[in-house]
């Protein structure tokens, strides 16, 4: 009995130790984890094509205005990375419940909430310092984004209503403002049609992804549509909005006609690819299909966007 007792002290000794030793030791990657860097590259991709546009239809050039492209989009950056990190902060207590959450640095002890909390709230500040540099357009453009996602999204829809998706899109719909703004603080109607793009997009984005990933907000008390609302609902949703997409991407057609002809096919595809899920027997498949069509999407038409203005 002794023994066995004094087996089990160690044990409890050695967890400790082992968890002070995690808690205690941690390495830039971990805040590069929490910087999502995935998501910080890819919004990058739309605030350039603003900082791009904007210029072209001012009549400069991103050589001309070299510095204010670099602050604004270091600036971005750096906003969007702290925004991730704070939403690491907050989240800490329901991201071991999801599988693709459950590694997070603030969720294996990497991390402290206090050192997560910190670097979040030091990196966003640094964000909105650079854009101030660019524009105060753009730092406040910025500021607001960041609001959005981390306390209407974060902090408050995204645990109580299935209007979270929408919410959240509007955060992720700035960053092409910003970029714009940093060159024309006036905004451009040009500017608020890249962010109306954007935001139309993300909800077929997100609702797919939350399609795949049912089981685990279902387990952390995430109300999202699939969640509360099944897959019927939510396939006829994501239909929906990607139906909406195809005129709103043509909000920009005097960006020529390769640019409306690719709008039309790829969004015309995606809306066919999208009606398949009203008789698809493995919906989990349908819905990978479409998450992965939405980056596609994304990703080459606002690089045509740029692409289009350059010959």
């Amino acid at each position: 009995m002794k023994l066995s007792k004094l087996n089990a002290m160690s044990s409890a000794e050695t967890v400790t130790s082992v968890s002070e030793v995690s808690s205690s030791t941690f390495s830039w990657r971990d805040y590069v984890t929490i910087s999502k860097t995935g998501i910080v590259m890819s919004n990058l991709i739309t605030a350039f094509t603003g900082l791009y546009l904007a210029a072209y239809y001012t009549g400069t050039t991103l050589a001309a205005n070299a510095l204010t492209a670099f602050m604004a989009l270091v600036g971005s950056a750096l906003i969007i990375a702290g925004g991730c990190a704070l939403n690491n902060y907050i989240d800490r207590d329901i991201d071991h419940l999801m599988e693709r959450t459950k590694d997070r640095p603030t969720v294996t002890g990497k991390l402290t909430g206090k050192q997560t909390l910190t670097y979040g709230l030091a990196v966003s500040l640094a964000g909105t310092a650079f854009l101030a540099a660019a524009s105060l357009t753009a730092a406040l453009i910025g500021v607001i984004g960041l609001i959005f996602y981390v306390v209407l999204y974060t902090m408050w829809t995204k645990r109580t209503t299935t209007l979270n998706t929408i919410v959240g899109s509007f955060a992720g719909a700035v960053p092409p403002l910003i970029g714009w703004a940093a060159v024309d603080p006036g905004l451009h109607p040009y500017a608020w049609a890249l962010f109306l793009i954007m935001f139309i997009w993300q909800p077929p984005h997100f609702l797919a992804l939350a399609m795949r990933r049912v089981d685990e907000y279902r387990a952390a008390g995430i109300p999202m549509l699939p969640v509360k609302a099944g897959f019927a609902l939510t396939k006829r949703q994501i239909i929906w909005y990607v139906a909406a997409l195809i005129p709103v991407s043509l909000l920009v057609a005097d960006f020529g006609a390769v640019y409306t002809s690719a709008a039309l096919i790829l969004g015309g595809s995606w809306l066919i690819y999208g009606l398949t899920g009203l008789k698809a027997k493995d919906d989990m498949k349908w819905a990978t299909g479409m998450f992965i069509y939405s980056l596609y999407y994304m990703t080459v038409m606002f690089v045509l966007m740029v692409l289009v203005h350059m010959f």
